[in-house]
């Protein structure tokens, strides 16, 4: 099984290529075709995950239909032959990795909710006992379920480490009352993931969203609730400072820190183990969150 690393799609215009996603312009919409490029520690890997991009859209399709009466989101089509002509000969490739979706403004501010101190969280926690200003209880363990779920916004990077502001940093950029809005967004959204979650005996530890701007009302973009986006455990493995199963990057995290990798590009190739593992993993996370094996 081989993985597409990028795609060419001949009378398309590429607008962007960003860490995993190709983005074609089609005039009034765009289309984001998921690849199976692996990003880790902001790099980029030289070797596919096979399914990886079909993985990510089918479930962000998933989370885009249960939340849109939480908050409206991009989304056109995720079926090819609604596409523009110049896209529709291309379905083969663009089947069950791409979406057509409206074109908005990005904001400029990425918006993590947080139900457990993990991650990036950890060592603030530890170096200053807050996490993005907001003070936590003493003696906290890595892991440990937050007293509520907390909003943690972050400017984006285009290259390099996103960087953890404050709320107030949040609304300085945005303004008040459009920095309430996704906060508010944001923790209704990881609360219904993982109030689902939970009883499909997984944990969601931690997620990213996107938000854009279209025709002057903030709507959900990008990928939503995705084993990229998100820290995703198996609730029964899952206790403060001890190993979990995982169903995200985790999996390669952990390999790539056994390594004497320094974490800056070039990237290192990866093992075939380790690039089936991430698969299954992968694979794995669509049929608890969904229900049902990924059929394309």
């Amino acid at each position: 099984m081989k993985g597409i690393y990028e795609t060419k799609l001949e009378g398309l215009k590429l607008l962007k290529r960003g860490k995993v996603r190709d983005i074609y312009d089609l005039d009034e919409h765009l289309l984001i075709v998921a690849t199976d490029r692996l990003s880790a520690f902001d790099c980029v890997f030289p070797d596919p995950i096979p399914m990886k991009g079909a993985v990510l859209t089918q479930i962000s399709r998933f989370w885009f239909d249960k939340t849109k009466d939480i908050i409206p989101n991009h989304i056109v089509s995720f079926e090819p032959v609604d596409y523009l002509s110049s896209a529709k000969k291309h379905a083969e490739i663009l089947r069950g990795r791409s979406m057509l979706v409206k074109k908005s403004r990005p904001l400029p501010v990425e918006c993590v909710a947080r139900g457990y101190l993990h991650g990036s969280s950890w060592k603030e926690y530890r170096e200053q006992g807050s996490i993005s200003g907001i003070a936590l209880p003493s003696g906290m363990r890595q892991k440990d379920v937050l007293p509520e779920p907390i909003f943690t916004p972050a400017t984006k990077a285009e290259s390099g480490h996103d960087e953890n502001i404050t709320y107030d940093k949040a609304a300085e950029i945005l303004g008040r009352e459009l920095a309430e809005f996704v906060k508010t967004a944001s923790l209704k959204l990881y609360r219904f993931a993982h109030s689902h979650l939970i009883k499909q005996g997984i944990i969601l530890v931690d997620t990213k969203f996107e938000f854009g701007i279209y025709k002057d009302e903030p709507i959900l973009i990008d990928e939503c609730i995705t084993p990229d986006s998100s820290r995703i455990y198996e609730a029964k493995s899952y206790m403060p400072d001890m190993e979990s199963v995982n169903y995200d990057k985790q999996y390669v995290r952990d390999y790539l820190e056994s390594t004497d990798w320094d974490k800056t590009p070039p990237a290192p190739p990866l093992p075939q183990e380790i690039i089936q593992g991430t698969t299954r993993r992968y694979l794995e996370a669509y049929k608890i969150m969904t229900g049902k094996e990924l059929k394309i």
